[in-house]
């Protein structure tokens, strides 16, 4: 008779783990996410940052486990395939397994998505294989679905959603890890507050309205982790350095971007050293850092201002090299930085009244707090427009602005000119 695995965990103390699970921790694929640190190069300003996407994904799974024994227990599960259960937990243990070395910052160089990357690597070969003779011949698939958020499951939402079992664990574990107070959530009134409501195309996740306090302390931690370590000052200007080094390599043909998912951190960076070795490499390596010549909130320039520098890498190198020429720098020593976009929380959420009746999560409905008005001003109070130098320059504040407020086009314009 098999039996459940138990690991001990930091944040969750015993995670069980089935023995279907088991089979796919123990695959090469999942064993490298050992090796991948959950938050970058966050470990430079919180030494303590140094946990990995392994001890992430089995937290995401035991969360998956406990939300549905949940769900269950309250009989709201009737109607829906056992399968659908099972595969749910599985997309919680796999859905970082394409992630890069040092997590999402080679995605904003234009690498592609990790959850492409992940793909290949559910749908075929050793994975594919364990859940096609375990579960069913379209497992993976359906895993790929909503690992991308893109299933017809009633439980698409734990996967993928504005509470998704992804960020109940990566905001508590982050902070943990760092010795912050800021990832405080309420996860046990969350997870007793899920339900399954009736909603427009079928049976859906939901929550019960008395857990929406609970939803605010998710929002809250949220905002205060971007702003307080997510995008800190000294973390996204050792993400830069990372960035530019990277990119550099793979555009002098060192290294081939199509490898960069295989790679474990510190197996990229010694890849590095020996095919392009470089002064900015050495700077990140002994913590050099660049530090900020200018900056300015997100909140104080107009929508989309600047956006091409979040989503353009190859006109933000440009522009990067031409200032440094302006600045008696060398390439590569001046580095712009804009977080790439993302909602501080996404709010298409249905909620079950008291008595029974359901309403969409939205700034019209909600008596309290407007939550969804309040996740758009919490992320441009987080988010910061910076350029990043390795040595103190005297940069104008109306040069930057002027600049990076233009639109893309416009930019291109002026570099061609």
């Amino acid at each position: 008779m098999s039996t459940m695995e138990i690991i001990r965990d930091p944040l969750w103390n015993n995670v069980a783990v089935d023995p279907l699970a088991m089979r796919l921790v123990d695959s090469p694929a999942f064993q490298r996410l050992r090796y991948v640190r959950q938050l970058g190069l966050a470990f430079l300003v919180y030494p303590g940052a140094t946990h990995s996407r392994f001890e992430h994904a089995l937290g995401t799974y035991h969360l998956a486990r406990r939300a549905l024994t949940l769900l269950d227990e309250r009989g709201v599960l009737a109607g829906i395939p056992r399968l659908a259960c099972s595969t749910v937990r599985i997309a919680a243990l796999l859905h970082d397994i394409g992630h890069y070395p040092f997590s999402h910052a080679l995605e904003e160089i234009g690498a592609l998505h990790h959850e492409e990357v992940a793909r290949p690597l559910i749908t075929e070969g050793a994975i594919a294989e364990i859940l096609r003779a375990e579960i069913g011949d379209d497992t993976p698939n359906e895993v790929m679905a909503l690992i991308r958020g893109e299933s017809w499951s009633p439980l698409q939402r734990l996967i993928s959603g504005s509470i998704d079992l992804d960020k109940l664990d990566y905001l508590r574990r982050d902070a943990f890890m760092c010795g912050v107070p800021y990832g405080e959530i309420d996860v046990d009134r969350l997870l007793n507050s899920l339900t399954v409501v009736e909603g427009t195309s079928g049976p859906e996740i939901g929550i019960i309205e008395k857990g929406l306090s609970a939803l605010e302390s998710l929002l809250f931690a949220r905002y205060q982790m971007y702003r307080n370590v997510y995008w800190h000052h000294a973390v996204r200007s050792a993400t830069a350095m990372y960035k530019r080094l990277v990119a550099d390599a793979v555009n002098a043909g060192s290294l081939d971007a199509q490898t960069l998912a295989a790679f474990t951190d510190e197996g990229l960076l010694h890849d590095l050293a020996r095919r392009a070795p470089s002064p900015l490499l050495a700077a990140l390596r002994e913590r050099r850092l660049f530090k900020r010549a200018f900056q300015c909130p997100a909140g104080d320039l107009t929508p989309d201002a600047a956006e091409w520098i979040a989503d353009d890498p190859s006109l933000t190198r440009r522009v990067e090299d031409a200032l440094a020429r302006e600045l008696g720098l060398n390439a590569g020593e001046l580095l712009l930085d804009y977080p790439t976009k993302t909602q501080m929380l996404g709010l298409d959420l249905p909620v079950q009244r008291r008595n029974g009746e359901v309403f969409r999560l939205t700034g019209s409905n909600v008596s309290a707090i407007n939550l969804p008005k309040l996740a758009e001003e919490f992320y441009r109070s987080a988010r910061w427009l910076r350029v990043f130098t390795c040595r103190p320059v005297r940069l104008e504040r109306e040069r930057v602005l002027a600049l990076v407020t233009r639109s893309r086009d416009e930019v291109h314009e002026q570099l061609t000119a």
